[in-house]
């Protein structure tokens, strides 16, 4: 068929020629005609492949230009170094020493990275104070908005232990969220803890959900009593998980404002009065001068647990979190010149140390059955997508696809098939031949009749 449908288009293409041109000179030659023809293939050609290779050039130059760069190598981090007992550090050359400082327990890491820089004794189990509220914090704070109002229950002030830090709040009075959490960060209020906890579920509840959100955050030392730091059997956490909450809190906005807040007015009814924050770093009061860049965030004491901090500062484009743990040596005000001293070496040694670990979560491998129920999730996913577009496609073709068929060739009624490229293109070039046929012919009459004449 395909063969048929050729001569049938060349013997029209060879009338039509015959009957269109007219007729040649004598000294008209078909040789320089064909060679005309043939050099403006060969330069259309020529251009052709110089245009692609310029082309494809260009793209290939784009491509290059809009390559993302390579990211650096992340450095191994060996986790367990960490549960190792003494000073932890990886020096490079040029690298101030580590200070000597009395804590039990300290860390010192990148916030930004989470990179642990050093630490001593990072995972010791010891009891917090008030620096847990740092945890109860990121537990509550999302669950109120700082504008809410509350009036205070007596219930709700019932069980603060005995000698606990107060801000003063009374029952029956109404107070904003933001006052009661300015309470909690400035005050170190036990009282305002209270509110809080009943106001997200209780105390008992509160103690769970803290435990829950210490162990999404990878802080596994800790164990939640009382959620806000008051001495309890079996209270414990770490310098390590500290350095966690305070990492976490830095990434909060609200949590950020409370705790680097210095001055504060808190309401007392009709009236209110001034609270500041005993955070010393913070504040510089008592003879502790103000730390440079300093955020916060938390400090803590009980004769259990002696001094904590957990300390956060910011120099140019890289902020520390320092946790320091019950200071042997030095008095009362020892936790502030210790957070200091690590502040200052964690600055200064930040490029020229590698880090002993990381305050990032473990990643945990899916469970067999969690893998085989998120692939067969996945599988149904799929098969429905498939479906879907499979009747899109049955209702509303495409319009490229319908610009595709409009153009494609006729489909072979001999095989119910269209036909390839190749046999697409058979009877263009048997027309093309039976052209030149017939310009070779009508100039082969013409010069007979010539001589003839």
């Amino acid at each position: 068929m395909i063969v048929t449908s050729a001569v049938r288009h060349a013997a029209a293409g060879t009338a039509a020629v015959l009957l269109a041109l007219p007729a040649p000179s004598a000294t008209a030659s078909p040789v320089t005609s064909t060679a005309t023809v043939t050099s403006t293939t060969t330069f259309s050609s020529t251009a052709a492949v110089a245009s692609s290779a310029t082309v494809t050039s260009s793209l290939d130059s784009l491509r290059t230009s809009l390559r993302e760069p390579t990211p650096p190598a992340r450095q191994y981090v060996d986790r367990a170094r960490l549960g190792l007992k003494g000073t932890q550090v990886q020096s490079l050359p040029g690298a101030p020493d580590v200070p000597s400082v009395s804590a039990l327990s300290w860390v010192v890491a990148d916030a930004s990275s989470g990179e642990v820089l050093a630490a001593r004794n990072a995972h010791r189990k010891l009891p917090p104070a008030s620096t847990l509220k740092a945890l109860f914090a990121l537990t509550a704070l999302p669950h109120h908005e700082a504008s809410e109002q509350h009036t205070v229950a007596d219930s709700e002030l019932t069980g603060i232990g005995d000698g606990s830090s107060l801000v003063g709040v009374k029952e029956g009075y109404t107070y904003k969220v933001s006052d009661l959490w300015n309470g909690v960060f400035l005050s170190s209020g036990n009282d305002a803890v209270h509110v809080l906890a009943a106001m997200n579920g209780g105390w008992e509840s509160m103690s769970r959900q803290m435990q829950e959100k210490a162990r999404s955050l990878g802080a596994l030392d800790t164990q939640v009593v009382s959620p806000d730091g008051y001495d309890a059997a079996g209270q414990v956490s770490s310098a390590y998980d500290l350095a966690v909450f305070g990492r976490a809190g830095l990434q909060d906005p609200a949590f950020v404002r409370y705790c680097s807040t210095r001055y504060a007015d808190f309401p007392a009814g009709s009236w209110s009065y001034g609270i500041a924050n005993t955070n010393r770093l913070l504040t510089g009061a008592d003879g502790v001068d103000r730390y440079p860049g300093l955020i916060g965030i938390k400090n803590g004491y009980t004769s259990n647990a002696g001094n904590t901090l957990i300390s956060a500062a910011r120099r140019g484009d890289r902020t520390l979190v320092v946790t320091v743990m019950n200071p042997q040596s030095g008095g009362g005000l020892a936790v502030y010149e210790e957070a200091r001293e690590l502040l200052d070496w964690g600055f200064e040694a930040a490029d020229v140390v590698r880090p002993v670990g990381s305050l990032l979560p473990v990643p945990t491998e899916p469970t067999v059955p969690a893998k085989a129920a998120a692939g067969a999730g996945n599988r149904a996913v799929a098969v429905a997508r498939e479906s879907r577009d499979a009747r899109a496609d049955s209702r509303a073709p495409r319009a490229g696809a319908r610009a595709a068929a409009a153009a494609a060739p006729a489909k072979d009624p001999a095989r119910g098939e269209e036909p390839s490229g190749a046999s697409a293109g058979l009877p263009l070039a048997l027309v093309g031949s039976a052209c030149a046929a017939a310009l070779a012919l009508w100039g082969w009459r013409r010069r007979v009749a010539h001589r003839a004449g």
